[in-house]
């Protein structure tokens, strides 16, 4: 489960950071349309909270300690604000449906939120493969070879 562990939350570490690349193609899409912000919207919405979903639910079943949990736990409610800070920042527009200095200024909380997640998911990443790591210096390792008795 350590090694599942380590490799869910290389996968969310991934993700987060194909997150900035979509939200560029969405910000450089010429013209920009609805679905310019497509990709950055699925993998948000959708492979972020599941994978963070999984690593949590692996830093469980490997019984890694609380910290380590309590830390997989964090870009869940991380990724809940930045869906909360995206919608704000949307709905932030003035009559004619242009942006405000307000929503402006959420949108820009709204990337500084994406890098604390990243720095998250990288902690989560370093300690998953502590967790994961060789075993400790004076361990006895037991080969079996098949066919003998273990």
């Amino acid at each position: 489960m350590r090694k599942a562990l380590v490799i869910v939350s290389a996968l969310l570490l991934a993700s987060f950071a194909l997150q900035f690349v979509f939200a560029a193609v969405g910000a450089f899409t010429k013209p920009a349309g609805e679905g310019a912000y497509a990709l950055h919207s699925v993998n948000g919405m959708a492979v972020i909270p599941v994978l963070t979903l999984l690593t949590i639910l692996f830093a469980v079943l490997a019984k890694a300690p609380g910290r380590l949990i309590g830390l997989a736990v964090l870009p869940l409610g991380l990724v809940v604000l930045q869906a909360l800070l995206a919608m704000l920042a949307n709905a932030s527009t003035d009559a004619a449906g242009a942006s405000t200095p307000f929503g402006l200024t959420i949108a820009g909380l709204h990337a500084l939120n994406g890098i604390i997640a990243v720095h998250v998911v990288v902690n989560v990443l370093r300690a998953a493969r502590k967790l994961a790591g060789p075993a400790p210096a004076g361990a006895t390792q037991v080969t079996v070879r098949e066919g003998e008795p273990a």
